[in-house]
């Protein structure tokens, strides 16, 4: 490969010739950078999302609904790598997952789209809940768990103002659904004029051509879309010293009258 060859992307195998055509000459997918002070985003890695443990999806599907399946577990990994990263140089590292009542009146158009939304609400017998996210990525006590109940981590969230609390001006985000609920997060930074990047092998779906296009589409016009090998070059160079006000003690607990459902 020639210096001036660009590396293969994943999207490459799903675009035609036409688009390809488009995204040379039109000027979309320019590098937009890093930014000075970033917090890494996980989108609902929960086990709703990822399973148990790493199958086939057309396994673990017969029993999580909303499962991924074994390319969760690679993201996982990658998830991690950047959570062990981002607070060993003391930058803020943030979760969404989600939140209903018990009766699930409030899971709404969720179950519009889906005949097995009521798989992913709490049950007496369920050892593990849908929403709890994954052990291996569990949150840490100066960490932040957002809770929300459609795409955007965003929407009726306080992920928005605990970021200008934070003081942080960029987002790389990680997780679930690359379609999704991590399309809609990227969307809603982008409109808040936070710079934005995306942890591509920290990303996961339960479509390949869904997770392809959509991780192609978020670079063309929102995102850098970008290895978690490059987000970690980068936070290297960073001083530890960037956020003195991280939190200090462990997440709420859960609030009593509430239990959690799938979303993304």
């Amino acid at each position: 490969m020639s210096d001036d060859t660009p590396a293969p992307r994943i999207w490459d195998a799903f675009l035609t010739e036409r688009d390809r055509q488009v995204f040379k000459t039109s000027g979309f997918g320019a590098k937009a950078g890093f930014g000075k002070r970033p917090a890494l985003l996980v989108i609902d890695v929960s086990y709703g999302f990822a399973g148990d443990r790493p199958e086939p999806i057309l396994e673990s599907i017969k029993r999580w609904s909303n499962s991924c399946g074994a390319e969760s577990w690679d993201a996982i990994a990658v998830i991690k790598e950047l959570a062990d990263g981002f607070r060993a140089k003391k930058l803020p590292v943030l979760y969404t997952t989600g939140q209903n009542r018990e009766d699930g009146w409030d899971v709404g158009s969720w179950a519009w789209k889906n005949t097995r939304t009521g798989e992913s609400l709490p049950k007496p017998t369920q050892k593990l809940d849908a929403n709890a996210i994954v052990a291996e990525i569990a949150p840490q006590p100066q960490d932040v768990v957002i809770y929300k109940q459609k795409p955007s981590g965003f929407f009726g969230s306080n992920l928005s103002a605990y970021l200008t609390l934070l003081g942080a001006d960029s987002l790389v985000v990680t997780g679930t659904t690359t379609s999704g609920c991590v399309r809609a997060t990227v969307i809603d930074a982008f409109s808040q004029n936070f710079r934005v990047a995306v942890a591509e092998d920290g990303c996961f779906d339960r479509s390949q051509a869904s997770h392809a296009i959509n991780l192609c589409d978020m670079h063309a016009k929102h995102a850098d879309v970008v290895p978690a090998s490059e987000v970690l070059a980068y936070i290297a160079t960073l001083a530890d010293d960037l956020f003195p006000n991280l939190p200090k003690g462990s997440p709420a607990a859960e609030p009593p009258h509430l239990r959690l459902v799938s979303s993304a």
